[in-house]
């Protein structure tokens, strides 16, 4: 009887191992492709990025009006500016300027809007290529990061 236990009790324990060796092995699969799948959605957001700033500076160059803007406000999340178009409406785009980079609140500046929508307003002489790099740097050091580390925890044990 004794025997019959102690090779049962092995069985078990040999079951209960290859059981959590497998869903270690699952659970490190999962979590690769899940890092790949992160590096993937973060290229694609980085491109949407790219793709709207495109069609705002497409918006702006068709239609395009220019006027001095005073900066209102600056914070991390936008610039607020207020301008005056030549019919003498006074606008402030609830969303800000685009590339609004080196403003500073007070400054008076040269700005570019869509005469159909002057919410949508931007820096004189500034476009979509101001956003290449820092979105071409971000895309390239997620996949640096995630996908190795994300084929490596894919690999076979």
């Amino acid at each position: 009887m004794r025997a019959g236990g102690r090779k049962l009790q092995e069985v078990v324990q040999q079951t209960a191992e290859r059981m959590a060796r497998q869903v270690l092995a699952r659970a490190r699969r999962v979590l690769g492709t899940a890092l790949l799948v992160l590096a993937a959605v973060l290229t694609f957001l980085c491109a949407m990025v790219l793709i709207g700033a495109w069609r705002d500076d497409v918006a702006i160059s068709t239609h395009t009006g220019k006027a001095s803007a005073e900066v209102v406000s600056v914070s991390f999340a936008r610039t607020i500016i207020r301008f005056t178009t030549p019919d003498g409406a006074v606008h402030s785009p609830r969303t800000g300027v685009l590339y609004p980079r080196g403003l500073e609140p007070g400054q008076l500046v040269r700005i570019e809007y869509d005469v159909r929508n002057p919410d949508l307003a931007r820096v004189a002489e500034r476009d979509v290529s101001l956003g290449l790099i820092p979105a071409l740097i971000t895309a390239v050091a997620g996949w640096l990061v995630l996908a190795p580390l994300g084929l490596w925890l894919r690999r076979r044990p």
